[in-house]
């Protein structure tokens, strides 16, 4: 089989591969095989080889590209050419695992570095003309699109405990059909082993999960083996499939608050924190969205408005999400010095410019500056 792509033949990719070109094996790897394979778009390029980072710095700067140092106990360097970054990693071999982290040593059998990566379909390589290398029988297993652990699922689990939320993450975006039995069979024996993991890796994987075009079956799979209350606990999937009807473009936030999840497991950055309580607020208030939009921003009132589209099996008129859209952008056009005088600052000043934006929310922000004033 024949990988036919145009990262393939890019510049940038052909002077990574001329670089490292010669005595040593160079091939790609994991997600760039399997979505072309798959017809997939790929966002990054992976390649495995036998040369050791030093030798791989020293090859790339040879032909004058730039060398980051990104990995280096895991054998990593990342080269940048035209301004496109490869991830380059030594063939390795498991020396020790705890289930969080694993101590490496590298190796240049290529079948060795095949054998400790996660599932069939990762393990896929290439080499630079495109032919394809498949030493754990991933190629079956991609088109029947069965997400596969390779050799023992329990190992691989003991490994690796994130692997869990990877079998049903890449379930979700790759997967069709009923989920391999044997590695439901392991996870549900070992989904105690999430207890070791960071909340940063929980969440990253629960967001990519919960972005999927239809995560409905994975998340039912991870109910069914005691994986979702471990990692978003009180989730109610009943009416999410109402909400994928509904909602224009998936997102995490939405289905999340939907299907009624506890965040408090999930390491959120401060943005996701305020984007996710100024929905909720906008719930809580019987306003249409021109309002919302107004009071909480676009964003807000959009998921509110597809939650509770999805509530009553509707989804939101195009109308509507023109006029949240619209109002999203508005801005107030008062600020406390417009008011003095007569005011002085202090209490006054702030409740009667938090009383005339109330009236412009009220309006539907058709209160200009001028009306606004005349009320002071």
């Amino acid at each position: 089989m024949k990988l036919v792509a145009d990262w393939l033949t890019a510049p940038a990719t052909c002077a990574v591969m001329d670089a490292l070109s010669g005595n040593v094996q160079t091939f790609f790897v994991g997600g760039s095989v399997r979505n072309t394979l798959l017809g997939a778009p790929v966002s990054d390029i992976d390649i495995a080889t036998d040369a050791h980072p030093e030798e791989v710095t020293a090859r790339a700067e040879a032909a004058g590209l730039k060398a980051v140092p990104t990995g280096l106990a895991h054998g990593t360097v990342t080269l940048v050419a035209e301004g496109v970054p490869f991830e380059v990693t030594t063939f390795r071999r498991d020396v020790e695992t705890d289930g969080r982290r694993a101590v490496v040593a590298f190796t240049d059998v290529l079948e060795e570095d095949a054998a400790r990566r996660d599932f069939t379909m990762n393990a896929l390589y290439a080499d630079r003309w495109g032919d394809v290398c498949d030493p754990v029988g991933g190629l079956p297993d991609l088109e029947a699109r069965r997400v596969r652990f390779i050799g023992n699922a329990g190992t691989r689990i003991r490994e690796d405990a994130l692997r869990i939320l990877r079998f049903f993450r890449f379930q979700a975006w790759y997967g069709q059909g009923e989920a391999d039995a044997a590695g439901l069979s392991a996870i549900a024996a070992r989904a105690y082993l999430l207890e070791v993991l960071s909340a940063e890796r929980i969440t990253s994987e629960c967001i990519k999960l919960l972005v999927a075009p239809d995560p409905t079956a994975a998340l039912a799979g991870m109910a069914n083996t005691g994986v979702l209350d471990r990692v978003l606990p009180g989730a109610d999937l009943r009416l999410l499939p109402r909400l994928l009807r509904a909602e224009e473009e998936p997102d995490w936030i939405t289905r999340a608050l939907m299907i009624g999840t506890e965040c408090g497991r999930l390491r959120l950055s401060t943005a996701d924190e305020g984007a996710i309580a100024a929905t909720e607020a906008a719930l809580m208030r019987a306003e249409d969205g021109v309002r919302r939009a107004l009071r909480y921003g676009a964003e807000a009132a959009h998921r509110a408005a597809e939650i509770e589209a999805a509530i009553l099996h509707r989804k939101v008129p195009d109308a509507v999400r023109e006029d949240i859209a619209r109002c999203g952008a508005a801005e107030f056009p008062l600020k406390a010095a417009d008011l003095m005088p007569p005011l002085s600052p202090g209490p006054d000043l702030g409740a009667a410019l938090a009383r005339l934006r109330e009236d412009w929310i009220q309006s539907g922000a058709k209160l200009n500056r001028a009306a606004l004033l005349e009320r002071v």
